[in-house]
């Protein structure tokens, strides 16, 4: 396992905006909020994740990232993106250790993880996807037995593929990145994933498509250690000001190019 690889964050506080003390108090805007290390917010993700989280010039950057930045300003403090194996996060080991105080991670809510995790409310509306080469006709998961799909360690698209994917021979990656340089160079037959980071990914790889996408119906919420009502409130509040104020349209159009429907 590669160390976790932590980066700094810039655009969300400075040095004469209040700040966590020793204690972990964050600030004036949330006093009883508190946080694994003082004057930050720590993000744990699993990059890349692109367009939700991704490196960029040696930063972190990402839709995730700016939601993020929403909360850090709101506590008055900074936001430290950590990258970390995502079974970590969604088990609830990297809370429990106090790696990190909460995870944008483009992280599906499902029961089985509201086991180790809570969640902040929706954010996102995600669904899984298929990602082919271009007129390679495997349109559908039936069409792929006896051939290699591709599956992301833990994620909603590898369950799905094991209930649905009868006689494709999976083979699972620590990451998308890895995943989608496979689909890339033929090392599978396809991939899948949620439906934004496959459709960002073929906007560059024009030889490669979305040929069909799943009504999963699932939803992406952000992950914190279970019981920590108050960092969790925080979060809501600023996801709910974002969308009334027309700063969470801005934040996505910025990403995807055009406004949520």
């Amino acid at each position: 396992m590669l160390p976790a690889l932590a980066i700094a964050v810039a655009g969300c506080g400075n040095s004469e905006t209040p700040s966590g003390n020793t204690g972990g108090s964050s600030g004036a805007a949330a006093p009883n909020v508190q946080l694994v290390n003082a004057g930050q917010l720590t993000n744990c993700t699993g990059l890349p994740y692109k367009p939700f989280e991704f490196e960029d010039g040696g930063k972190v950057v990402g839709f995730d990232i700016d939601l993020m930045d929403l909360v850090a300003k709101k506590l008055g403090v900074k936001q430290e993106v950590v990258d970390t194996p995502f079974d970590g996060i969604q088990s609830g080991a990297d809370f429990n250790s106090g790696k990190c105080d909460l995870s944008s991670a483009g992280m599906t809510i499902t029961d089985k993880r509201k086991e180790n995790i809570d969640f902040s409310d929706p954010y996102f509306d995600a669904t899984q996807a298929l990602v082919v080469k271009k007129g390679s006709g495997l349109d559908d998961l039936a069409k792929l037995k006896g051939k290699k799909l591709g599956v992301q360690n833990t994620t909603t698209g590898q369950e799905y593929a094991e209930k649905n994917a009868a006689g494709a021979e999976l083979v699972t990656f620590e990451d998308l990145g890895l995943l989608l340089t496979a689909v890339e160079t033929g090392q599978v037959d396809a991939g899948i994933n949620d439906n934004g980071v496959l459709y960002d990914w073929v906007k560059e790889k024009t030889g490669f498509e979305v040929s069909k996408e799943f009504d999963t119906g699932e939803q992406y919420g952000i992950g914190l250690k279970k019981g920590n009502a108050d960092l969790l409130k925080v979060i809501n509040d600023v996801l709910k000001e974002a969308k009334s104020s027309g700063e969470y349209d801005k934040i996505y159009e910025k990403w995807f190019g055009k406004k949520p429907e």
